[in-house]
């Protein structure tokens, strides 16, 4: 923990003006920052001799529709130097352009397209921006909780046109008996049947 701490007090003294908040947790430095600043803060963290975070291990969002900065863009490295790890993020508008780190971190490329496709934040300068993990002519981002969880269409294959096919999603609603009781009790059915062998004794 003392370690953290002074790796804290140390990006904190270099990156004065870049540093919103800062706080060590669960053995675990968190930094939040502004988007303007990811360039300058992720490359000190792996660049600087002190910090050494050399390891790009994931890049991933969070939707928060009623807040005016909507997601919460989040940076996980670690530095295998120092055996050490930091969380870094920060908040940015629904149609905000976030720089890309692939220059930085190679590895961002398709951690970059994930957060595209689940949550449409766009990285400027990214060499290949484009849908990763949805089909071909998907529509919306599957990760904001604004999405239906049905999803907008249906994908199936129809032997009829021998091909894949979308459809608009069609939701019947199919009413069924469901018993609540106690296992432990007995079904509905087998206390009836014990009354009927009941009352025949």
């Amino acid at each position: 923990m003392d370690t953290l701490q002074s790796l804290e007090k140390k990006i904190n003294s270099e990156l004065t003006t870049k540093i919103n908040l800062s706080k060590v947790n669960h053995n675990q430095l968190f930094l939040s920052i502004d988007s303007d600043d990811i360039i300058d803060v992720l490359m000190f963290l792996k660049t600087n001799e002190n910090t050494k975070f050399r390891q790009l291990i994931d890049i991933t969002a969070v939707d928060y529709p009623e807040n005016e900065k909507r997601f919460k863009l989040i940076y996980l490295l670690l530095s295998h130097e120092f055996n050490s790890r930091v969380t870094i993020d920060c908040f940015i508008n629904e149609n905000e352009i976030v720089p890309s780190l692939t220059k930085i971190y190679p590895s961002a490329n398709w951690m970059e397209r994930e957060v595209f496709d689940m949550y449409g934040i766009s990285f400027k300068d990214h060499p290949d921006l484009r849908r990763i993990l949805t089909d071909y002519g998907f529509e919306g981002y599957p990760l904001r909780k604004d999405f239906p969880l049905t999803g907008f269409n249906e994908v199936r294959y129809s032997e009829e046109h021998k091909k894949v096919i979308y459809e608009p999603v069609k939701l019947e609603q199919n009413y069924r008996n469901f018993d609540y009781e106690s296992p432990w009790e007995g079904t509905k059915y087998i206390k009836e049947q014990t009354k009927k062998e009941e009352t025949k004794k």
